[in-house]
């Protein structure tokens, strides 16, 4: 089992979440491979971070399944816009930490 982690990523977890689950339980190869049809800016960045968790383990793809994908929220951007009449609304921009874990195939498959 191998692990990877990107963090302080700029990117909801809202909306990484709904990538992750997708992908969860599915071979390595092929959930990078779907991933890459995806227009979401969540589905490139998952399909990196699954990469380099293969890569930490020395496996191949195809003989590792995602056992874990787990979106964490990072600490979030605080900034302000201004408003009329001298006054600021604040625009909160969240950050993500994304964790993947990936395990070799068993062999009765």
């Amino acid at each position: 089992m191998s692990k990877a982690l990107l963090r302080y990523i700029r990117l909801s977890p809202t909306k990484a979440r709904l990538i992750a689950r997708e992908v969860q339980g599915m071979n390595a190869e092929l959930a990078i491979a779907s991933l890459e049809f995806m227009p979401n800016k969540a589905a490139r960045i998952i399909s990196k971070v699954i990469a380099s968790a293969v890569a930490n383990g020395g496996y191949e793809a195809e003989n590792v399944i995602v056992s874990s994908c787990r979106v964490d929220a990072g600490p979030m951007l605080r900034r302000f816009t201004p408003r009329a009449r001298g006054r600021a609304t604040p625009v909160r921009k969240p950050t993500s930490h994304i964790f993947v874990e990936v395990s070799q195939q068993s062999k009765d498959k």
